[in-house]
């Protein structure tokens, strides 16, 4: 390759290496007993894949890794101190190493400023900012021994801007896509990828709970597809139904006072 072709290549080409082969790949998924996290388990296992799972619910999680033709069940709280540490060397005298880590597990509850509370706040971010966080800080000094592996965080088209309704869902979200963009900075030079996956609606017991119409709402076998397309991409960001998250984005180039009578144009609230 010249160096002309080299350096557009780094300027155009994809900013992870591209998942393509899933054969004997060594895939944790953390939050898999449901939703995208369990159609991205079997989509993974028909690919041939390696797969541990895991979730609270060990129930759930059994029958998960049974459907996915015998993954191996590591239950737990993401939210509890020295949980996530435990899976890990479970799952490392298994395996002897990882190559993908997907951190899926959340929590979601509808809503609005004044429905606000201390509790509401900490049961939201300890999953899916500090659980996540603190997960990525279990993984990541076997990731760089190895030299190689991938993180991928599924964060949410909510972290894009405020909407009605997740007053901290969103905000929780907002600070996952900055996490990711922060640890592609600083692992892309040292080997390790790292992917964001930002879902639009998608048809989970989460969104279950919303009182609203959900634009261009998905099933979760069609964003498990859509994950696995990015993958194969090798994109940072990996964002679906683009006919809905492309307007998101583009909303956030309009003026503060044209996006707040937008939204409560479109959401009625």
């Amino acid at each position: 390759m010249s160096a002309g072709a080299g350096r557009l290549q780094r300027l155009f080409g994809p900013l992870n290496t591209p998942i393509r082969d899933w054969a004997g790949r060594r895939v944790w998924i953390v939050g898999a007993s449901s939703g995208i996290g369990e159609a991205l388990a079997l989509a993974l296992a028909r690919r041939g894949a390696r797969l541990a799972l895991s979730a609270r619910s060990a129930e759930r999680l059994e029958a998960a890794c049974t459907a996915c033709g015998g993954a191996l069940a590591l239950p737990m709280d993401l939210s509890r101190d020295g949980e996530i540490e435990q899976a890990r060397d479970q799952l490392l005298a298994a395996w002897g190493g990882i190559d993908l880590v997907v951190f899926n597990a959340g929590t979601y509850r509808p809503l609005r400023a004044w429905e606000l509370t201390a509790a509401a706040v900490r049961e939201t971010l300890d999953v899916n900012l500090v659980g996540t966080m603190s997960g990525v800080a279990a993984v990541l000094p076997t990731l760089l021994a190895q030299g190689r592996g991938a993180l991928a965080l599924v964060g949410s088209v909510a972290g894009y801007g405020g909407l009605p309704k997740a007053t901290v869902y969103g905000p929780s979200k907002a600070a996952l896509i900055n996490f990711a963009e922060v640890l592609h900075l600083d692992l892309a030079p040292r080997g390790i990828d790292v992917f964001l996956i930002s879902p639009g609606f998608v048809a989970t017991p989460l969104t279950a709970q919303n009182d609203f119409t959900m634009p261009a709402l998905l099933t979760p076998e069609q964003a498990a597809g859509a994950i696995v397309e990015g993958f194969a991409s090798g994109a940072f960001e990996i964002h679906f139904p683009k006919r809905f998250t492309c307007v998101l984005k583009l909303l956030q180039w309009l003026p503060r006072r044209v996006y707040f009578a937008l939204v409560r144009r479109a959401t009625g609230l």
